[in-house]
């Protein structure tokens, strides 16, 4: 109920209170709202990100051998040139089967509440064992996985030394981890937004304020706030007007999770970061245009009719949040054995 109330009271202050201009003091309420991305990450969950492991995570993440087929890696839907998105309405998976939900980037993903569009996994590294076991995308097993990294010696040293103190390395559970903490190095700083907030008032032109004063009045920033601009929380879509039926695509959200009434239709925040590189929008992905996302959300969450001039203006803010791409190098891999499973495309 307190997200529901949220969303009214950010309804009626859009109603009845005039817009936030891009005066004085919108640095300083901008703060009170968002936080910058930061450079990098010395630890996730206690655990030091060590070269060791993002090493192996980073080959991990593009080995298409941790898949079934042999063909589909976790760049295949998290790529890392697109913005860490796929740009596909849903991702497709074993043998061309979609799966039910777009996928979101992974960039900045470290920061969300949890993973998924109904937050399922509690953090990336269980996030990361979700997919390899899912029929629909990589369709693998535990033992599989297990079975194919013992295989290559080029493996087994790169586990050893990413857990030194460990006697098997070679886990299903580690694959996640070392996953997890090169995810976590995926971030995206220093945006004209970024730059703003931390004083320069010259790094937003006008109108990009004048969309950053908007989507805070008008109240965007409920749900896409903090250092993520979202992920933070989850929300019911459809607060004020029930979305036309291809943008539900069906789904129930978080019901699906928790088999809780309360819970139906609610999803994660989505993360607005780098959201003009990551379309297409929304769980079901049917929406490619982010203006017209901008105008279905006004209307099916906030019970207003935003203007021309209102979605123009929110989109250039929202432009304004892509910030530095991270450049990662693919890696050469550990070269495969007689012992290593062949793929199977069935």
């Amino acid at each position: 109920m307190k997200f529901i109330y949220s969303f009214l009271c950010a309804a009626f202050l859009a109603l009845f209170l005039p817009a936030v201009t891009y005066g004085d003091g919108l640095m300083e309420r901008a703060n009170e709202v968002f936080k910058p991305i930061p450079h990098d990450l010395k630890t996730i969950k206690g655990k030091p990100v060590t070269p060791e492991l993002v090493e192996l995570g980073r080959a991990l993440y593009f080995d298409p051998r941790l898949s079934k087929s042999g063909f589909i890696s976790c760049n295949s839907c998290h790529n890392m040139g697109m913005g860490g998105a796929d740009y596909e309405e849903t991702s497709i998976g074993h043998g061309w089967r979609k799966g039910p939900r777009n996928a979101p980037t992974v960039f900045n993903s470290v920061f969300n509440i949890a993973q998924f569009w109904d937050g399922r996994a509690s953090d990336l590294a269980e996030q990361a064992k979700g997919p390899v076991q899912a029929a629909v995308e990589m369709n693998s097993t535990p033992g599989r996985v297990v079975q194919t990294l013992k295989s290559m010696p080029g493996y087994k040293e790169m586990f050893a030394d990413a857990f030194p103190d460990e006697k098997d390395p070679v886990t299903f559970n580690n694959m996640a981890l070392a996953i997890e903490i090169f995810e976590a190095t995926l971030l995206t700083p220093d945006s004209r937004f970024d730059k703003f907030l931390k004083g320069d008032g010259n790094a937003l032109g006008p109108r990009e304020k004048s969309g950053l004063g908007l989507f805070m009045s008008k109240g965007c920033s409920a749900c896409h706030g903090g250092i993520n601009m979202g992920g933070t929380g989850y929300y019911k879509f459809g607060v004020m007007e029930r979305p036309r039926a291809e943008l539900l695509a069906g789904d129930t959200g978080r019901f699906k999770v928790t088999s809780l009434q309360k819970d139906q239709y609610f999803f994660k925040s989505p993360s607005l970061r780098n959201i003009a590189l990551t379309a297409p929008y929304f769980h079901s992905g049917k929406v490619w245009s982010l203006e017209e996302a901008i105008g279905i959300m006004g209307s099916v969450q906030l019970g207003i009719s935003l203007t021309k001039t209102d979605v123009q203006e929110i989109a250039l803010f929202l432009h304004s949040t892509t910030g530095v791409q991270p450049k990662v190098g693919y890696p050469v891999l550990p070269a495969a054995t007689d012992a290593t499973p062949k793929p199977e495309v069935d």
